[in-house]
């Protein structure tokens, strides 16, 4: 009697857990299926279409590795994009990630009330719509623009200066810009993961021998928001290597010399203006290894904090 018992509880328990996976399933599945269609497959696809020569309008026409060899020993301004997009995503994105935390950190000492208010102003920038017209308006090559105005009203300079064309001034420009859109989704990320954080842990901590905020926040605060930290780097990294459409709204396209032309400025070209979609694929693919690549280094570091 006890082993029909047993057996009629292990079957129950089996049902239970088919239901269970049934639901994952019924929940999971109408997503998985979006990603896979819409990210996935498409990552399959430009992968294969770079291997060819494709104007949309023939079939293609497979040749190999062609395009790459073209990006790498006979395009000069991708080598040129490629230098430029490393160099912002190392300065923008390292600083804009430490920033979102750093301000983060700072307001959620502060009181409830308060702390809304300051999260709202923190967060303005990257709702603005229209944020390329008030840099070209600050930044106009002319002594109307505000910063022109602003310098020779204090004697600095006595002529205007064209931020936006002078090859001189053009990148740090750009990096004012880029620091000042980052507050946005990473920066509400480390907000929200800095308010579940136990309150507990840093009182265990005290006892075990933490003595200053400092090792509060690499012993106790980083290890408990790990999941919030990484998402973050995910967006932020995304962000510094996708920066294309910015420059472009304030700077133009293509900028002068070249000065900020990045791999998004070179798959654009390619892709959305002659319509040499082999070669945009194999832009697009080197991009996607590169951020891969860099995702990688970040979850290995994060991976790290507070061992």
């Amino acid at each position: 009697m006890k082993s029909k018992n047993d057996a009629l509880k292990i079957n129950k328990i089996k049902k239970s857990k088919r239901f269970e996976n049934l639901d994952v399933v019924i929940f999971l599945g109408p997503f998985l299926v979006v990603f896979f269609v819409f990210t996935i497959l498409p990552v399959f696809i430009s992968l294969f279409i770079s291997l060819t020569n494709f104007n949309m309008l023939e079939f293609p026409d497979f040749v190999g590795l062609a395009n790459y060899e073209k990006l790498f020993l006979n395009d000069d301004i991708f080598s040129l994009a490629m230098q430029n997009t490393l160099i912002l995503a190392v300065i923008t994105g390292p600083l804009s990630y430490i920033m979102c935390f750093a301000f983060a950190w700072l307001i959620n000492e502060v009181p409830p009330k308060p702390r809304a208010f300051l999260t709202l102003l923190f967060y303005a920038p990257s709702l603005a719509g229209g944020f390329a017209y008030v840099w070209q308006i600050m930044f106009s090559g002319d002594s109307y623009g505000y910063i022109n105005g602003f310098l020779m009203g204090l004697g600095i300079i006595s002529d205007p200066i064209l931020w936006l064309k002078d090859e001189t001034w053009m990148f740090t420009v750009c990096v004012i810009i880029v620091l000042w859109q980052a507050l946005g989704t990473t920066f509400l990320t480390f907000i929200a993961g800095l308010q579940t954080v136990d309150r507990s842990l840093y009182e265990a901590g005290a006892v075990d021998g933490i003595k200053n905020r400092w090792q509060e926040l690499y012993f106790i605060t980083l290890p408990s928001m790990r999941g919030q930290l990484l998402f973050g780097a995910v967006l932020n990294i995304s962000g510094s290597f996708g920066i294309g459409p910015v420059i472009t709204a304030i700077f133009g396209f293509p900028t002068n010399g070249y000065a900020l032309h990045t791999i998004m400025h070179h798959l654009d070209d390619y892709g959305t203006v002659r319509f040499e979609m082999g070669y945009a694929c194999a832009i697009a693919t080197i991009l996607f290894v590169i951020s891969f690549a860099a995702n990688k280094v970040f979850q290995f570091v994060l991976g790290r904090i507070g061992k």
